[in-house]
């Protein structure tokens, strides 16, 4: 096969696995109504350790010796923050807002995670924000506000904390971008976010130790294995490969499909209704995020990437 073909399979399956994360926020919503003792957290606990369990797993399969990363005291202490500060809330606050909300809005919100790092650049290392930066950040508000409220100046739509986890998912969501930018550098990104799931489920274990009785009926293992599969360990090697054939910069455009996926999912199968504001906030959010992508190579310090979970 050649470099083209090759190019065009992996951006294909780019776009798949974008769409499998969408698709697991509707499994998780799926789970939650399964039973009310299923909480966000608990989810989150079990796709943290069982996903970074199997996530090393592959890498020692891969002769990538992930316990060696471990003997340098710095590597370790970045992992663990990587983990805990990153991959932790980017997983729990997503969670709970499917669990007060829907998989839609969640993931939608979530989705303006880059307007986050983009605030933190500017802040830190003077980047340059273009007009086209500022009027993105403007529509992306005005989406969220159409989601929040379906366009009705009076009420909001999702309740306010519903909103609010939604949010800090999206601020998880730049944290777990930012604070491996150095270590994957110098680590495969595969032992890296191994490592980080495993950590911070262990600390959220530690943190809440709480282990509700779970039904134990094939629909809710059924949700919890696609999750873990769907949502986890399949997207994150289709793109950890398929960044060796095709740009970032393209990676981070076919991520529009997560939310559309999440939203599309939603009305199809839990009959969420979507007016015509909520369309239309969906579509500003997402058009909003992928004109940062837009960026010259010349209003760029750096270039902060890395695989989702």
């Amino acid at each position: 096969m050649d470099k083209q073909s090759k190019s065009r399979l992996w951006t294909i399956l780019a776009a798949l696995a974008a769409v499998m994360w969408g698709i697991s926020g509707l499994f998780a919503e799926s789970l939650f109504k399964v039973s009310s003792k299923i909480t966000p957290i608990w989810l989150t606990q079990v796709r943290l350790i069982i996903s970074g369990i199997v996530l090393l797993i592959i890498a020692t399969v891969l002769h990538q010796k992930p316990f060696s990363v471990l003997k340098d005291k710095k590597n370790t202490l970045h992992i663990i923050a990587y983990g805990i500060f990153g991959l932790l809330p980017v997983q729990v606050f997503y969670f709970i807002a499917i669990e007060m909300a829907n998989a839609s809005i969640a993931t939608i919100l979530q989705f303006i995670g880059p307007f986050f790092v983009l605030t933190y650049l500017a802040v830190t290392h003077q980047q340059v924000l273009r007009k086209l930066d500022v009027l993105a950040a403007i529509l992306a508000f005005i989406g969220v506000f159409l989601l929040s409220t379906h366009g009705n100046f009076n009420q909001l739509a999702i309740t306010p904390l519903a909103l609010f986890f939604g949010l800090l998912s999206a601020v998880g969501e730049a944290s777990y971008t930012l604070i491996p930018v150095k270590l994957v550098k110098r680590v495969s990104s595969l032992v890296v976010t191994g490592w980080g799931m495993l950590f911070a489920g262990i600390g959220l274990m530690i943190v809440y130790p709480r282990f509700p009785a779970i039904p134990n009926t094939p629909r809710a293992w059924l949700d919890v294995s696609a999750i873990i599969i769907i949502g986890t360990i399949i997207p994150f090697q289709i793109m950890a490969n398929a960044l060796r054939y095709v740009k970032p910069s393209t990676v981070s455009l076919l991520d529009a499909f997560e939310p559309l996926s999440a939203t599309v999912g939603s009305v199809l199968i839990f009959g969420l209704v979507m007016s015509g504001m909520d369309w239309l906030g969906t579509l500003l959010v997402i058009g909003a995020v992928l004109a940062l992508n837009f960026t010259p190579k010349r209003n760029i310090k750096k270039k902060y990437y890395l695989d989702r979970n």
